[in-house]
């Protein structure tokens, strides 16, 4: 590393900071499901997914050569785009983890890198065809393909266990949901965990460390693989809550199902390359799974929410990502300012989280009931209401008779 600058070294542990915010931020997509089943305890699903994340770092490079060589033209990228990139990634990361919102840590990577990238080169310096190719159809597609998957997987298992005992299939299922739990975990680390591996190569190669066209180095997937691996280990417990509550009340048949369709769907597109939003995948599954089973439901307020933190994400990482670039496209003073403004933003926004706190004790606890829609107000509105309830409500309401006159006794008045 011959060329290893002061802003390289700062774009490295910058991105080795939003790879922590991804760790802590995706917890929830390999253990909310586990977590809120009672299958493991809090704590130790965390560090079980913390490890797995670690080992999944070293298994591929595909997504991270997706990141270093194919979404933006390497040629004329500069350590401070990248930096830039990673401040518009980090901050959605944290406004989204404040208010307990499952969006993709990948997709604000992309969109901050894209914004940058944009705002220092122009269009051209994006390749659209990788992206359509591996980042947007994929968002698209991966959610849809595992919530089906899950649905109809829910439904199998409760088929083949609808005659077992009911107490022996649910020790079944939970052991099946810890290991699925560990294979998301796995999988996860194979496509997250790249994509900062990806943007430190971007950096590296930009700063003039490494040949263009070079693989991670060693101690790139390292450090990636510890960084996304102890944020796991923090844990995200406002997103864990939201995954694994406020979609839908998951049985562990459910949580089986909906943790290994996402596994699949994961580690098919690490294989192939395709840099995957582990989030859309497993929020996918998730509500497959609630509508897989007989009387099961899928709180749509919470995943309309979901739907367009989603559909911000692209767009809103990418303009902190340009706005970070123009001013640090000043001079080093212009860098100076927005790591103060980083640093400022994210104290902040760790301040508010102080003021309800959520943690490994108080993480399955049920928020208050989802308010009723217009339509479960408009037929509550016109359904008979139940026997008995008229009369008594007459009774409420009508007042009683006036008391009859005493009779008077002719006799008395003569």
């Amino acid at each position: 590393m011959e060329n290893f600058s002061l802003i390289l070294a700062i774009v490295v542990v910058t991105a080795l900071a939003f790879d922590f915010t991804n760790g802590f931020h995706d917890t929830a997509n390999a253990m909310a499901t586990t977590i809120s089943t009672g299958a493991l305890k809090p704590k130790i699903a965390v560090t079980m997914s913390a490890a797995l994340n670690l080992v999944g770092a070293f298994l591929s490079v595909e997504v991270a050569n997706t990141i270093s060589k194919g979404l933006v033209d390497e040629n004329g990228i500069r350590p401070e785009v990248i930096f830039a990139a990673l401040v518009g990634a980090i901050l959605w990361n944290l406004v989204t983890w404040l208010v307990g919102l499952p969006s993709s840590s990948s997709h604000a990577l992309m969109g901050g890198l894209i914004g940058a990238t944009v705002a220092s080169a122009g269009l051209g310096a994006v390749h659209g065809d990788v992206l359509v190719t591996k980042v947007l159809l994929p968002a698209v597609a991966a959610p849809v393909v595992a919530g089906l998957a899950a649905m109809l997987a829910t439904r199998l298992s409760y088929g083949i266990g609808k005659n077992a005992d009911d107490n022996a299939t649910r020790k079944g299922f939970r052991a099946g949901q810890i290991a699925s739990a560990g294979l998301v975990s796995l999988a996860h680390g194979t496509n997250d965990a790249q994509k900062t591996m990806g943007i430190i190569t971007l950096a590296l190669i930009a700063g003039g460390s490494i040949a263009p066209g070079s693989n991670p180095p060693t101690w790139v997937i390292l450090s990636a693989g510890l960084a996304i691996a102890l944020g796991t280990y923090i844990g995200g417990w406002r997103i864990i809550r939201t995954m694994g509550k406020g979609l839908t009340d998951l049985q562990p048949q459910q949580g089986f199902a909906a943790q290994t369709s996402a596994a699949t769907a994961i580690l098919a597109s690490s294989h192939l390359g395709f840099s995957l939003s582990t989030t859309h995948v497993v929020s996918g599954s998730v509500m497959g799974a609630g509508l897989g089973r007989k009387g099961g439901t899928v709180r749509w307020s919470t995943a309309t929410r979901m739907m367009v933190a989603w559909v911000l994400t692209l767009p809103a990482a990418a303009l902190v990502g340009a706005l970070a670039e123009s001013v640090t496209d000043l001079g080093d003073w212009g860098t100076a300012v927005v790591t103060v403004f980083l640093v400022a933003a994210s104290a902040a926004i760790w301040k508010l989280s102080r003021r309800e706190v959520v943690d490994s004790g108080n993480v399955n606890d049920t928020d208050a009931p989802e308010p009723a829609g217009v339509v479960t107000t408009a037929i509550a509105a016109v359904t008979p209401p139940p026997a008995g309830t008229v009369t008594e409500d007459l009774t409420a309401t009508i007042p009683a008779p006036a008391a009859a006159a005493p009779a008077t006794d002719p006799a008395a008045t003569v």
